[in-house]
């Protein structure tokens, strides 16, 4: 027997990504390196010859552990972990600042490339500095951890349909929320031109309108 057409679906069991789990040597060598990111120290459970540690980068639902005995892979094995950030260059200038070995920002140009030394990233010569256009997805910057374990920021400022619930529009910072009414103001800008230079006073509900869809990847108010 088969569902009638149109009969609405149940929803699907939520499966929420919490934990990543790193490999590491030193345990307390990589807790001293995490925690001088800036991450929230959430756990360090010891018993036996069993320990593990657990930080949360700001603002992520998603953490990563390490420690003793936690996992048979290799040190340095853990690659391309991305971290979103919604402005690069000030994320990046905060890792330095915090005396952490930051690559240069980069963008890809599209063709192939394999020598580069990060695996997830072959297919994709790099070229120096920030996407030309600023395009959302389009900006990386690359780290390590003591062991050899990769990381990356993506810049993304716009997501891409389906990605967020269209309901929730979130920010985890006060200069993530300043960049998106930045955005919204140059959007507003072009908005006024379009409708002939005229002052708009109901630009506070253009705004939410346009970081609303833009957060949520629907298509942005013209």
């Amino acid at each position: 027997m088969t569902a009638a057409a149109g009969a609405p679906k149940a929803r699907t069991v939520d499966m929420k990504l919490e934990v990543v789990v790193i490999p590491v040597s030193d345990v307390d060598r990589a807790k001293r390196f995490y925690g001088s990111l800036g991450w929230r120290l959430d756990a360090d459970f010891a018993a036996g010859d069993w320990r593990v540690i657990q930080f949360t980068p700001p603002g992520s639902p998603c953490s990563v552990i390490f420690g003793s005995n936690v996992t048979a892979a290799a040190q340095g094995s853990a690659q391309g972990l991305y971290l979103i950030v919604s402005d690069i260059e000030a994320a990046r200038a905060d890792l330095l600042a915090r005396g952490v070995a930051v690559g240069e920002v980069f963008h890809g140009a599209g063709d192939v490339h394999a020598g580069t030394d990060e695996p997830y990233l072959s297919g994709t010569r790099r070229v120096s500095g920030a996407d030309p256009a600023r395009s959302s997805y389009g900006s990386f910057a690359s780290f390590k951890d003591p062991d050899g374990n990769g990381w990356l920021f993506q810049e993304i400022t716009a997501r891409l349909p389906g990605r967020v619930d269209a309901s929730d529009t979130t920010f985890t910072s006060s200069t993530e929320l300043a960049a998106a009414l930045r955005r919204a103001a140059a959007a507003h800008g072009e908005h006024e031109k379009r409708t002939g230079g005229k002052h708009d006073e109901n630009w506070p509900d253009w705004y939410a309108d346009y970081i609303v869809k833009e957060q949520a990847g629907r298509e942005l108010p013209t």
